[in-house]
């Protein structure tokens, strides 16, 4: 399952969610009704509502929403058992009939009653729990067909490595794809040669592994006591480049199975990894970059009508420029922009390579002759970036988020802890366009785009972007 039907399943599932929500709130009005037998459903659902209370009802699906994402529903549950699909649940209810309760007090909301609250978190908890059960057996059924799968590459070959191999074989429902080993020679090697598993490097190789494949996450199944300079130097590495950590050991089963770690066939997976929270922060990031991006997608509709009509009389070609960039996770996406150049423009960047005016392995040149007189007005006022908004709204980019780079920029990173801008999900711009974009050097911009990842809150996405309009006006940095 590639990487954009997984967004659109949690975002379809995320509308689920308050669809349901919804439905049982009118589902406990009705039942709560003093009059019930003297109304029925179709009169319940043609009553008349008041603005202010839509907007009400629309703030209370909205913090519903928040919770869920904060109580860990939407991220990723196959390490975790059946139990955690009833308690989270039912732990989410819990807080959101609270919070509607306290809003039903403070702005003397009478339909909020004790009696309302009670049937609607009995309603609300079973129908929740109910689908999350369904939806865990559908998921299941998915990944032993193939579907839904994380590439996992696993540090060791010993004992450890074997007891974890075999979990994994035991339960294909979990929906790992075993990219294969990481080891140093040793005569052990030889019990996976016959079992279809590769060991693909030794502890030396692992930076340009990481570099070349598409791993998204990394378990350390190495004895810890004799191996941990191996094991600390692979956690760098994967640190580095952002890509998640798990530890598989028994040492901790007896004193830490309470612990917030992934339970599999009662060995522990302790997890780690240094990006971004993928909590309900996070989450709460992608609410705002769809509602803005389809608001602008409507309001700016006219003006995106009009780029494309001169686009294509501008010049022979197509209106949109469509390239393959390097997005979340080092996946591969088609980033749209208005078209700027000539139509073979990059057929014709190898005859331009020695003239780059910036440093490291982007191509930046200033009278680029591919670029059309179309083009340049386009460059200069960053409206050739508009199309991007599709590929906010679709999941591939975020409104702020490092820059998304063209394989070949990728390609010439030399650098790993340059790596790590691809633990988030790119962005439209971040503070290397309000810094001077073209205008700073290569380093300085992987430098910035780090900071942003460590220093990231909603906050700093709420200044950035509006520090990007007069940039953008400016035209700060823009060739």
């Amino acid at each position: 399952m590639t990487s954009y039907r997984n967004k659109v399943l949690l975002n379809s599932l995320k509308a689920f969610d308050l669809l349901l929500v919804a439905a049982m709130g009118l589902a406990a009005t009705y039942i709560t009704l003093p009059h019930r037998s003297g109304i029925s459903l179709e009169e319940v659902l043609a009553m008349r509502i008041k603005v202010g209370n839509f907007i009400l009802c629309a703030g209370i699906l909205l913090m519903w929403h928040l919770i869920y994402a904060a109580c860990g529903m939407y991220n990723s549950r196959r390490m975790l058992g059946c139990f955690s699909d009833i308690r989270d649940p039912i732990k989410a209810c819990i807080v959101g009939v609270i919070l509607i309760g306290s809003v039903g007090a403070i702005f003397h909301v009478r339909m909020f009653s004790p009696l309302f609250l009670l049937v609607f978190f009995i309603v609300v908890s079973t129908a929740s729990v109910v689908s999350r059960l369904l939806i865990r057996a559908a998921l299941r059924a998915a990944r032993k067909r193939g579907h839904n799968l994380r590439n996992i590459l696993i540090i060791g070959t010993g004992p450890r490595a074997s007891r974890f191999v075999s979990m994994i074989e035991s339960k294909p429902e979990l929906g790992y794809r075993l990219l294969g080993f990481v080891d140093r020679p040793w005569h052990g090697l030889q019990q996976w040669q016959g079992k279809g598993y590769d060991v693909l490097c030794d502890f030396e190789g692992l930076q340009g592994l990481l570099r070349a494949c598409v791993v998204d996450e990394v378990v350390i199944a190495l004895p810890i006591r004799s191996l941990h300079v191996e094991a600390a130097q692979v956690a760098a590495a994967c640190e580095i480049q952002g890509i998640p950590i798990r530890v598989f050991s028994d040492l901790y089963e007896s004193s830490l199975s309470w612990a917030r770690a992934d339970e599999i066939l009662g060995g522990l997976l302790i997890s780690h990894r240094r990006a971004m929270d993928d909590g309900w922060r996070a989450d709460a990031k992608r609410l705002f970059d769809i509602l803005v991006s389809s608001l602008l997608l409507l309001a700016l509709s006219p003006l995106l009508l009009i780029i494309a009509a001169m686009v294509k009389l501008g010049s022979p070609g197509p209106i949109f420029f469509r390239q393959s960039r390097v997005g979340l996770g080092k996946r591969q996406f088609k980033m749209y922009k208005f078209r700027t150049m000539v139509a073979d423009a990059e057929q014709r960047l190898r005859h331009l390579e020695h003239l780059n005016e910036v440093s490291g392995p982007v191509f930046k040149l200033k009278n680029d002759p591919r670029i059309t007189p179309m083009g340049q007005f386009l460059r200069k006022s960053s409206l050739d970036e508009l199309p991007q908004l599709l590929n906010v709204l679709k999941g591939d980019m975020s409104l702020v988020g490092p820059r998304p780079l063209p394989i070949r920029d990728y390609e010439g990173f030399n650098e790993d802890w340059q790596r790590r801008r691809f633990s988030v999900r790119p962005g439209l711009t971040c503070l290397w366009q309000v810094a001077g974009r073209s205008s700073i050097p290569f380093e300085t911009w992987m430098q910035l785009d780090l900071q942003y990842i460590d220093r990231w809150s909603f906050w700093l996405d709420l200044r950035i972007l509006m520090q990007t309009i007069p940039a953008v006006l400016k035209g700060l940095g823009a060739f």
